[in-house]
């Protein structure tokens, strides 16, 4: 376990941590995924997660940034092999995050943002509980599909299965932690950064051997 603060000395921070798991989570469009790449420009130690998925990058879209561009086959076989520690089919492609690359990161103390469906979210839940589950929404379904037609890269066909597949997803709401809603990006972006800095400090992380030294000793 790793010093948060110092990277060692167990009596130097009053927070020994392995490093903690926010999950975000919000409809195809809703603005989860830049929330989560801008909110790790202000806070450090925090990194987000880049999955993996089968569907064709969009315009402005970087392999190993934005995600982890596959195919059909290289996905099933990571399936098969057990790398991952959630995985999804959403509208119609995998998606999916490492569980080796997720590890490393958490258990050199380093906290990650990590933006998936409410599917993976349940899996992840599973197996992550004392991770902080975050839903963004926008504040109505019809704010979501101006959202959706000004988005460049989806036909109508995509757009329509996108806004039938987000009422199914927001009936999911309540296995989260806390709900971001996203009328106000600075606003939305302020909320998420507050979830974060509060969830470092909570009483159940606390070193006792810095309670110990600087007070008992």
């Amino acid at each position: 376990m790793i010093n948060a603060d110092t990277g060692g000395g167990a009596h130097k921070s009053p927070w020994v941590r392995k490093g903690l798991l926010f999950v975000v989570s919000a409809p195809s469009g809703a603005g989860k995924t830049t929330l989560c790449k801008e909110v790790v420009k202000y806070i450090p130690n925090l990194q987000h997660s880049i999955s993996y998925t089968t569907r064709a990058a969009r315009l402005t879209e970087m392999n190993g940034t934005d995600y982890h561009f596959v195919s059909v086959e290289e996905f099933k076989k990571m399936i098969t092999e057990d790398e991952f520690v959630e995985w999804a089919i959403v509208h119609g492609n995998y998606y999916g995050t490492s569980k080796k690359d997720l590890n490393n990161l958490l258990d050199n103390g380093i906290d990650v943002v990590l933006d998936i469906d409410s599917q993976g979210a349940n899996q992840i839940k599973k197996k992550f509980s004392n991770g902080a589950f975050i839903y963004v929404l926008p504040p109505s379904f019809e704010d979501l599909k101006q959202r959706l037609t000004i988005r460049k890269g989806d036909s109508p066909d995509e757009i329509m299965r996108r806004l039938k597949m987000a009422r199914e997803e927001v009936k999911e709401y309540r296995i989260y932690d806390y709900l971001i809603v996203n009328d106000d990006f600075v606003v939305a972006l302020e909320r998420l950064k507050s979830i974060i800095i509060s969830s470092r400090i909570k009483i159940d992380r606390v070193n006792p051997d810095w309670v110990k030294y600087n007070f008992f000793a």
